[in-house]
């Protein structure tokens, strides 16, 4: 079983990571990027059985900074 977890920094939270980006692309030539946000991707191998809720405590307890990020999970 497998769960992926998407991690952004939440609206309003300045992201230098993804500025850097928008930058790059704009001196690589590339046109109309108007804005970009930088997240990360986590994907987790579970035993079979482990409920979403699961997921999620491990989200707010280490995954996600959930002061700045939020988070989605998906169970597949």
């Amino acid at each position: 079983m497998r769960a992926t977890v998407t991690v952004m920094l939440k609206q309003g939270v300045l992201d230098p990571q993804g500025e850097a980006v928008r930058h790059a692309l704009g001196a690589l030539g590339f046109e109309g990027v108007e804005g970009v946000r930088q997240g990360k991707v986590i994907e987790l191998d579970l035993s079979e059985g482990t409920t979403e809720e699961t997921v999620t405590e491990m989200c707010e307890k280490l995954l996600a900074n959930t002061v700045i990020e939020s988070y989605r999970i998906e169970m597949g």
